[in-house]
């Protein structure tokens, strides 16, 4: 907005930066406590060495998504009423971008881990892939192809 002072400019984008938070944090926090009680589920000791090792992958990249994303929440919490808020911005878009990467790692890893049970590893490499192509595409390339065109 050409209008606003870099004040205004640094709130807003700080109150943005936070409303994204609220809503890649639930789908995280579900994607984890599934993943959470999937152990103690009737079956899961029969699976194979790979979805176990698969499992261990999406576990722990789902934990460090949330980390990643309740960090913003928490930094800005600990620094409440400092004069960093730009820093504090800059820095939590890191821990966004960080944690949108390691939530994508632990969604096609819980793709994987649930078309092999269902249909087998071959289904299960291709569903992982597509997965990742989608997010490649939707998270990664299209912003990125964006950021190279001129602003207006």
């Amino acid at each position: 907005m050409a209008d606003e002072t870099e004040k205004e400019r640094v709130d807003r984008e700080l109150i943005e930066l936070l409303n994204e938070v609220r809503i890649a944090l639930p789908g995280v926090q579900v994607l984890f406590a599934f993943l959470l009680i999937l152990p103690f589920q009737q079956g899961f000791a029969k699976t194979s060495d790979l979805d176990r090792g698969i499992y261990m992958f999406a576990l722990l990249f789902s934990a460090t998504a949330a980390a990643l994303f309740i960090a913003t929440s928490a930094y800005h919490r600990l620094n409440f009423r400092r004069n960093v808020k730009e820093e504090m911005l800059f820095d939590s878009n890191k821990l966004m971008v960080a944690g949108l990467v390691c939530t994508a790692i632990g969604i096609a890893c819980a793709v994987f881990l649930a078309v092999d049970v269902v249909q087998g590893t071959m289904a299960a490499v291709s569903a992982t892939v597509a997965t990742t192509l989608v997010y490649g595409v939707l998270w990664l390339a299209l912003p990125l192809a964006r950021r190279g065109e001129p602003e207006r």
